[in-house]
């Protein structure tokens, strides 16, 4: 998938080919204990040797800016409010009996500022800003069952306002990852009015409203699904006609496309759903081996795109990111599928190697011409060119390897999906 003699053409718009290096930062996490900067520079190949981080004839390099060992033992998810140069960063705590969320102080150099950290329930994996102002953060607690909510301030100061946690009456279809509740992301919806945390372990997806002015969530009923499913990551698409959802599942491996149901009366506090589709989360029925697991879940920033990862299938072999070892390296695949605006129906386009093993987190840049990919398995990060016009992932430009297992990684950019 190298291809040493091309430039990638989603990054010519930012550097151009004469002229000096562009660079952006990048931040990412490992259950080493690190936030890590990293800074992604874009530049003309001239053909020299080729330097660690880049791929051989690509316009690229990644490179260690600085390394944070604020937010705990087992950084599992990051969130980067911009505006207020705040980053802030979940501790999944693996090994502790609590978990726990740092704030850090983002300087445009790449380095971090240790602000406030505070203990919450074990195992956070996602965060949802809402509120005024980013006032509030919901969080997501995988092996901890619940859901908290964390207030913020301009400073990165956190204070803990509630949090619930949730039991089952029984064991799930699949018993070995369905024996607890298992919020596993938060998501906010476009309006600021609903906060979504699909349970893994409870096959439904929790909903909560807001209320203006406070950062306060206050439970509604929520989406069952697809018993078996585990329901792991969603995502909202907003057209000029209505409003879908997309939700992946782990455990089913399947993509199902809702629309959104707001209600009209503003006392009725329930979101509805009316169900559109379910299809296999590589597009196709295709036999997987035991163990797959469907991952993340992303909307292109012109709102014509869905892109999925799928773990632990190792589906492609590719060229060896070390120019010396001219070993192939196992890689799970990314999925991209086109939207129908008018539907919300899925059509695949592509299905492309994300570099390695364990794509658990992947995340895109503002403009949509680069993926940052974190293989959870391999330690690696890898930076994916991608086609903004046709939705194709093209080459590999750059990757980092990470002491640890690597669970997230974020551009350090702003923007808003349609």
């Amino acid at each position: 998938m190298w291809k040493g003699t091309c430039f990638p053409a989603g990054l010519l718009s930012l550097a151009s080919l004469a002229g000096s290096a562009s660079a952006t930062l990048l931040y990412v996490t490992s259950y080493a204990g690190t936030v890590t900067t990293l800074n992604l520079t874009l530049a003309p190949s001239d053909g020299s040797a080729v330097p660690t981080g880049r791929a051989a004839g690509s316009a690229a390099t990644l490179e260690t800016v600085s390394n944070s060992t604020g937010c705990g033992p087992s950084p599992s998810w990051l969130t980067l409010d911009l505006p207020r140069n705040l980053l802030y960063c979940l501790d999944e705590g693996l090994n502790d009996p609590y978990g726990g969320v740092a704030s850090f102080y983002a300087h445009d150099d790449g380095t971090l500022d240790t602000l406030n950290r505070l203990d919450i329930i074990q195992g956070p994996v996602s965060i949802a800003e809402f509120g005024d102002g980013g006032s509030g953060l919901a969080i997501a607690h995988y092996s901890g069952s619940s859901v908290s909510v964390v207030s913020t301030t301009p400073e990165g100061n956190l204070t803990l306002l509630h949090n619930e946690t949730y039991t089952l009456n029984g064991p799930g279809p699949d018993p070995s990852r369905q024996e607890a509740s298992h919020p596993h992301e938060a998501i906010l919806d476009p309006t600021g009015a609903w906060v979504l945390v699909p349970d893994l372990g409870a096959d439904m997806v929790r909903i909560f409203s807001t209320e203006a002015g406070s950062p306060v969530l206050t439970s509604r009923p929520p989406l069952a699904v697809s018993p078996g499913s585990g329901p792991r990551h969603g995502v909202f698409l907003v057209t000029p006609d209505t409003t879908f959802f997309y939700l992946i599942s782990e455990l089913g491996n399947t993509i199902t496309g809702y629309q959104v149901v707001y209600p009209e009366d503003p006392d009725n506090k329930t979101l509805g759903f009316n169900e559109l589709f379910v299809i296999p989360s590589h597009g196709e029925p295709t036999e997987l081996p035991e163990g797959t697991g469907a991952a993340e879940i992303v909307l292109s920033p012109d709102g014509k795109y869905l892109i999925a990862s799928s773990r632990w299938e190792n589906s492609f072999n590719i060229t060896n990111f070390d120019p010396n070892n001219s070993t192939e390296i196992a890689s799970d695949p990314i999925m991209t599928f086109s939207i129908d605006s008018t539907t919300g129906d899925l059509t695949k386009v592509q299905e492309f190697p994300a570099g390695g093993s364990g794509p658990r987190h992947f995340s895109i840049n503002a403009d949509g011409s680069l993926l940052a990919v974190s293989l959870q398995a391999d330690g690696r990060v890898v930076i994916i060119d991608r086609d903004v016009e046709t939705g194709e992932l093209k080459d590999f430009l750059a990757y980092k390897d990470i002491e640890g297992e690597v669970t997230a990684s974020i551009f350090r950019e702003e923007y808003d999906t349609i």
